[in-house]
């Protein structure tokens, strides 16, 4: 279970910081190429349900893409954070707090632009999280999806992100051998024990 007091500006930027300065600009055709391909592959059907919309487009906004570096959509941070949270083995009090959070900020978009927040523009939508995070619980529901952005660029892909190691190419990061099969991940080994 994720702790959902938060960690504080500082220790954030601190990590933010030390995480910018491991990374190694991503080559721009790479990843040129593979939003490309991104796009031709047919999205999974929760992606179109309204808080997953509100939930991937947060995502983005919260760590987004560049010319040499991969976005939330790069880095599969939708995918990887479907999976943790719709997993049998998941702790239920996340996925609450996650689409709760999702409503709050539909809300608040509707109450401030008359319109949700997948329909604001770029502007209006950083403006909405930045008065979210105003509040306790808005700056820890922010704090966790980004716990959970970052876990999707450093994981193993085989739990849904970091894409063909996408994330640890950007950092130019050597991952630990061997690497779990699907049929070997913690999530398959808990289910077996029970």
């Amino acid at each position: 279970m994720i702790n959902h007091t938060g960690i504080s500006r500082r220790e954030f930027m601190t990590r933010l910081g030390l995480l910018g300065t491991i990374a190694i600009s991503y080559p721009a055709a790479v990843l040129a190429e593979r939003r490309q391909s991104n796009i031709k592959r047919s999205l999974p059907v929760w992606l179109e349900e309204p808080v997953w919309k509100t939930i991937a487009q947060v995502q983005e906004t919260l760590f987004p893409a560049a010319e040499d570096i991969p976005g939330a959509g790069d880095i599969g941070a939708a995918m990887y954070l479907h999976k943790a949270i719709e997993n049998p083995n998941a702790d239920g009090e996340d996925k609450d707090f996650i689409f709760r959070g999702a409503g709050w900020l539909d809300e608040l978009a509707q109450q401030r632009y008359t319109r949700n927040f997948v329909q604001l523009s770029e502007k209006e939508q950083e403006k909405i999280i930045e008065e979210t995070v105003q509040t306790t619980a808005g700056r820890n529901w922010v704090s966790m999806l980004l716990t959970y952005i970052l876990e999707a660029l450093l994981c193993e892909p085989v739990y849904g992100g970091n894409p063909a190691g996408i994330g640890w190419s950007w950092l130019e990061h050597q991952p630990g051998y061997p690497t779990p099969p699907a049929d070997k991940t913690w999530n398959q080994l808990l289910q077996r024990r029970a």
